[in-house]
């Protein structure tokens, strides 16, 4: 083989494991396939040669490959990764958990309408698919690194014919504490957002929304009431703006002064009229 010959391409390369990230059986990582940035989720070393721990991957890869939405990570492939062994694969969603955001006070709106609309809505989703998953918390809300999108991650280990009434009302409970949580670390307050989150914490299940849908319905509610707000305050300015330039105390436009400074400057520069015109 000559200095010419071309080198094959070697599948992953860039394998760096993310210990902020782990779970309690798994070890999640980034790498490149084939120069493509992904993630990979393997089982720690004490697990990876027991069967029930292989069977538990398996599994999850199992419940999770089919899902599909924008907001949940979605799974790739399911192979063996050299010194890793077999990995669930997933897209590249490196960026900053939700719990991060709100420990370094960088909530802002943006963060505050995508947990109320995406977050929602992936929950949503998990719910009418009959997911069986981990409690929800901020630590598994990912806001991704280029576009800030919102990605659920870590999202189930079973499925199920029907969640019961106790799944619904522990994820609604949940949700309330991630969204009181995002409140306490926002720059301006949100009272209407508040009675919703403390809604959701209520003691006692029967006080809680009854599903996700009627949290949904409470959210839009809110989302409708600022958009009216702040129609209303715009339409609020520009009477306020009208009636000062139809007022008399407004100050004449610019084309205006000037056309009256050369009317009055005309009529200052005309001659005099001196004829005399006698009457009989």
């Amino acid at each position: 083989m000559n200095d010419n010959s071309i080198r094959p391409i070697e599948k992953w390369t860039e394998i760096e494991h993310l210990p902020e990230w782990d779970e309690e059986f798994y070890q999640i990582y980034t790498a490149k396939k084939y120069g493509k940035q992904l993630m990979l989720k393997a089982l720690k070393p004490e697990f990876r040669d027991n069967p029930e721990y292989r069977s538990l991957i398996e599994k999850e890869f199992d419940v999770r490959y089919n899902l599909a939405h924008p907001h949940i990570v979605m799974i790739n492939d399911f192979e063996e990764v050299p010194g890793l062994g077999m990995c669930i694969i997933t897209d590249n969603i490196h960026g900053d958990s939700l719990q991060t955001l709100i420990d370094n006070k960088q909530v802002d709106e943006d963060v505050i309408k995508k947990v109320t609309n995406q977050l929602v809505e992936a929950l949503q989703y998990i719910q009418s698919n009959h997911i069986v998953h981990h409690p929800l918390t901020a630590d598994r809300v990912i806001f991704t690194d280029n576009i800030h999108n919102l990605k659920l991650i870590d999202v189930g280990f079973d499925q199920k014919n029907h969640l019961t009434p106790a799944d619904a009302a522990d994820d609604i409970y949940n949700f309330g504490v991630i969204l009181n949580k995002v409140l306490d670390a926002a720059p301006t307050r949100h009272p209407e957002l508040r009675r919703v989150a403390v809604k959701c914490m209520a003691k006692d299940p029967a006080r809680r929304y009854r599903d996700i849908e009627a949290l949904k319905s409470a959210l839009n509610n809110y989302n409708k009431n600022r958009l009216y707000i702040t129609i209303i305050i715009f339409l609020a300015i520009m009477v306020i703006v009208l009636a000062w330039i139809n007022s008399p105390w407004a100050p004449a436009p610019p084309e205006k002064v000037q056309e009256e400074r050369h009317i009055d400057l005309s009529f200052k520069h005309r001659a005099p009229d001196t004829s005399i015109q006698k009457i009989f």
